[in-house]
């Protein structure tokens, strides 16, 4: 029977550098790197500079960052979906300047498209964005209830969907994924449910319905199939992530088991005081609060649980990735037999 192992976690808080400020957004790229969307909170000046894209690898390798708070072109203002192509150009959706930048393989800015409108090629809220297998990039498109299609340059080619909760009808779509075939899953976020749709956007299914059981959603943000077929649903408002067989039966589901990532251990080895303030605030009841030999596993007890969880992506070597918007990091597993 297959079991979800947890493997380590990538990032913690920080304003700049080696670490995440309110991450929405994980998009994978070659040799395990990872391009993190940091949407900062607050749109407030002083929190401008610390809206970015965070380059590392899932072994917690730093490279860098790029852009930055703003209106420009190459700045970014709400982020909340990234994908990457085969060679490494990035593509970010922004649903408060209602465009999509696009940024080359040295995060040079390349384009931009998009503005706010109900018409073919304008959004109201851009969410979640994938790369089809035909080279095209579909992008949910929220209050707009619909999905787009586009080419890479950013040329209109269609869209599917539209307002309601029948069977092919969306109410503020959010995370969409493909798998190897070409079908398209969507997290219909305000439904409470997932649907799949053929290559050229025909209604194949709909999977599960308001609830905090099994195979049950509550306001499902991100999602994503694997190598098997097996999807993957980031179930934010139940604060877990949900496992579905390819004919969307449930099959797993997990809440997280997340340890302190390197990068905040080192941190924490500088400021011994931090670490005994957060070995104090996550103490199981009945525990000494000024042991200074309490296990990370029993500090942690709460903190290891999923705050938030926007996003989910796999890799092609079979590894989860979690993003978790609440706790600045991104817990990653890997599927066992």
């Amino acid at each position: 029977m297959l079991s979800f192992r947890y493997s380590h976690t990538v990032g913690f808080y920080a304003l700049n550098g080696r670490g995440f400020n309110n991450p929405v957004d994980v998009a994978l790229g070659r040799d395990g790197k990872m391009f993190v969307a940091n949407r900062a909170g607050a749109d407030v000046a002083a929190r401008m500079f610390y809206k970015r894209i965070t380059v590392c690898n899932v072994d917690e390798e730093y490279f860098g960052e790029f852009s930055s708070g703003g209106t420009e072109d190459g700045q970014i203002m709400w982020p909340v979906s990234i994908a990457v192509d085969p060679d490494e150009n990035i593509y970010v959706a922004d649903e408060a300047l209602q465009r999509i930048s696009v940024f080359d393989r040295d995060w040079n800015f390349v384009r931009k498209w998009g503005s706010q409108g109900s018409g073919d090629g304008e959004f109201d809220r851009p969410a979640g964005m994938v790369l089809h297998p035909d080279g095209n990039l579909l992008v949910a498109d929220a209050l707009n209830h619909r999905v787009q299609r586009y080419t890479p340059e950013g040329r209109f080619l269609g869209a599917f969907g539209g307002p309601g909760a029948g069977d092919g009808q969306l109410q503020f779509p959010w995370g969409v994924a493909v798998d190897r075939a070409g079908n398209i899953y969507v997290c219909d976020w305000r439904n409470d449910r997932v649907q799949k749709f053929d290559a050229s956007g025909e209604h194949l299914a709909t999977w599960g319905g308001p609830g905090s059981g099994d195979g049950e959603f509550n306001r499902p943000a991100g999602v994503a199939v694997d190598g098997d077929g097996l999807v993957y649903v980031a179930d934010w408002g139940n604060e877990r992530v949900q496992v579905l067989t390819p004919d969307g039966g449930f099959l797993a589901k997990f809440r997280g088991e997340s340890g302190v990532s390197q990068w905040g251990m080192d941190y924490f080895i500088a400021n011994e005081d931090e670490l005994e303030e957060r070995h104090r605030a996550n103490m199981e009841p009945g525990l000494d609060p000024w042991a200074r030999d309490i296990p990370a596993e029993q500090s942690a007890s709460v903190e290891k649980l999923f705050w938030g969880p926007s996003s989910v992506k796999v890799d092609d070597q079979g590894r989860i990735y979690v993003v978790e918007v609440c706790r600045a990091r991104i817990q990653v597993y890997v599927k066992e037999p």
